[in-house]
């Protein structure tokens, strides 16, 4: 059971990755049927031993295959394209992370609050707590409030990185002299983890994402005491 729940998505946090999870859903049901129905018609053609040696054409069919096709394509891009124009739109954000990749670490800066920015490495190996996790934990979780319109904005200062958290939908490519943004809403705390996705390098592997989300009144004494650190 452990080997087949690795091979679907994480559980999502956010709205959008909700809806990423229903669309890969509709598309696979999609390719199913079809898989299904191509498999029945080659498994009837070979175990038949029916034949028409005056058939020439067969307009009709023809048409079905053509059509038919058509028709599912449309179903398929149709909710597609929605979720595209949703995952680019950036409601209102009420706050606004600023993502720094470096060789090879994060480095975080709180836009809308004063001296609050700080750099995220991983843990190593042999300094990690028993409940910690290998290769994803970090020093300095990225705390965010949950129930709240977040803007990440993402650059790099050497070579281009990829910010990425599975569970929230979000992948934004970090290119130096650029700013890329993506936006998201968290509806429930808890830890999320994420990594570069990005061949950035020797320790591509070693730059994780911690995310925390927490309710907005944890978020708010947090972002006290760091301001006065």
């Amino acid at each position: 059971m452990a080997t087949w729940s690795q091979l679907g998505f994480q559980d999502s946090v956010s709205p959008l990755m909700e809806q990423l999870i229903f669309f890969h859903d509709h598309a696979m049901v999609v390719l199913i049927l079809i898989t299904t129905l191509v498999g029945y018609m080659m498994a009837s053609l070979f175990y038949n031993k029916f034949t028409n040696r005056f058939l020439l054409e067969g307009q009709t069919i023809e048409i079905i295959w053509t059509v038919l096709p058509a028709i599912i394509l449309i179903f398929i891009a149709l909710p597609s394209l929605r979720l595209l124009y949703l995952l680019d739109e950036v409601n209102n954000p009420s706050l606004t992370l600023k993502a720094i990749g470096h060789q090879w670490y994060w480095s975080y800066e709180y836009s809308d609050f004063l001296q609050v920015e700080f750099d995220s490495y991983m843990i190593p190996t042999n300094e990690l707590s028993t409940d910690g996790f290998r290769l994803l934990d970090v020093d300095n979780r990225t705390v965010l409030p949950m129930g709240t319109q977040i803007r990440v904005l993402v650059s790099a200062a050497d070579v281009i990185h990829s910010w990425t958290v599975p569970a929230l939908g979000v992948k934004a490519d970090a290119i130096p002299g650029r700013l890329n943004q993506v936006s998201f809403l968290m509806n429930r705390p808890g830890l999320f983890y994420g990594q570069c996705s990005e061949i950035c390098g020797a320790n591509h592997s070693f730059m994780p994402i911690v995310i925390e989300s927490v309710s907005v009144n944890s978020f708010l004494n947090w972002v006290s005491s760091a301001s006065e650190v």
